[in-house]
């Protein structure tokens, strides 16, 4: 064999090896200005479809197709269409849902520190895109007796339709109409957890049903605790408990995502998406130390160990994308 010929080979060899080895990757965070309090749904366009507080005003709205690369697409409100229930109130913390083949988008209005007044509305739309038809405010914190009603979760188990919501104040449920627009009468509300927790997500996996919620501080810049935690439950109404078998009650949970070396107030998570290896992502906020200037939209991947999720948080800046 020639030198010629060996020096060829041994290049093939190593530009094979180093495409087995290439890997699509993204680094947090994926959006990098502030979108706080992320929810996310994939419509039958295949585009998945992502909504946060409105630091952007009148609740944004972002689409993607691999949950990677996002574009601004408009907006839940206009000016004109933007509700009015609570003066002068901020949009925080949308979800949105499919509900009898309408997109429903619950939503808080609140002003900070008028825990009494603030409530959840709900808005409707053909499209995901919108035009949102606002509906009804649901109820306010003062007519449903529960301080601090923001942060609202729709999910449906077992064919009926339920609302939970809270911050700080205990997280409740309810439930709801057939059409999700209003509170099923003569229901009642059920409280689930204590008073550590805002952001309510409840996820069905392998036979559990999994409350994931935020504590600390979430706007505190980089002195913000914000910390993602996780209990699980066989029911949807609890008990939730920790590890230990410790009440969420009582304010015991598992850590789920905490505060790095570069990213500070991880906390209010989305609802977890599969891409199409099965794999399972989760969307949540955090304050990048290196440019403080808002919550950014943070992904990494859920894996299930023991029965429990766990999510590798670490600052890295080259994680592999999800797959589609």
């Amino acid at each position: 064999m020639s030198k010629f010929v060996f020096i060829y080979l041994i290049s093939i060899f190593s530009l094979g090896m180093s495409g087995c080895r290439t890997k699509a990757v993204y680094s947090n965070p994926v959006i990098n200005y502030s979108l706080p309090d992320p929810s996310i749904i994939q419509a039958p366009d295949g585009y998945f479809y992502l909504y946060a507080t409105e630091d952007i005003p009148n609740i944004p709205i972002h689409k993607s197709k691999n949950l990677i690369d996002w574009e601004l697409t408009g907006t839940v409100f206009s000016k004109q269409t933007r509700p009015t229930f609570e003066p002068r109130g901020g949009l925080w913390a949308p979800d949105i849902n499919i509900i009898n083949g309408k997109y429903i988008l619950y939503y808080s209005m609140s002003v900070w520190g008028k825990e009494w007044t603030c409530g959840i509305g709900v808005a409707v739309a053909d499209t995901p895109s919108g035009p949102f038809t606002d509906k009804r405010m649901l109820f306010r914190s003062n007519t449903i007796g529960v301080q601090n009603s923001i942060d609202p979760f729709y999910i449906e188990d077992n064919g009926r339709k339920y609302l939970f919501w809270g911050s700080f104040r205990g997280i409740y449920g309810i439930e709801l109409e057939d059409d999700g627009l209003a509170l099923k009468k003569g229901s009642e509300k059920v409280q689930i957890a204590g008073t550590a927790y805002e952001g309510t997500y409840i996820h069905k996996h392998d036979g559990f049903y999994y409350l994931f919620a935020s504590i600390g501080s979430c706007c505190e810049g980089v002195n913000s605790t914000y910390t993602t935690v996780v209990g699980r439950s066989k029911d949807l109404f609890g008990p939730y408990v920790n590890k230990k078998g410790e009440s969420m009650m009582n304010n015991h949970h598992e850590i789920l995502i905490s505060a790095n070396e570069r990213f500070v107030g991880t906390g209010h998570n989305s609802e977890i998406v599969q891409d199409k290896k099965g794999q399972d992502w989760l969307f949540y906020h955090a304050i990048d130390k290196d440019n403080p200037h808002g919550r950014v939209l943070m992904l990494n991947k859920v894996k299930w160990k023991n029965e429990w999720p766990v999510v590798n948080y670490s600052s890295q800046s080259r994680i592999e994308k999800p797959y589609f």
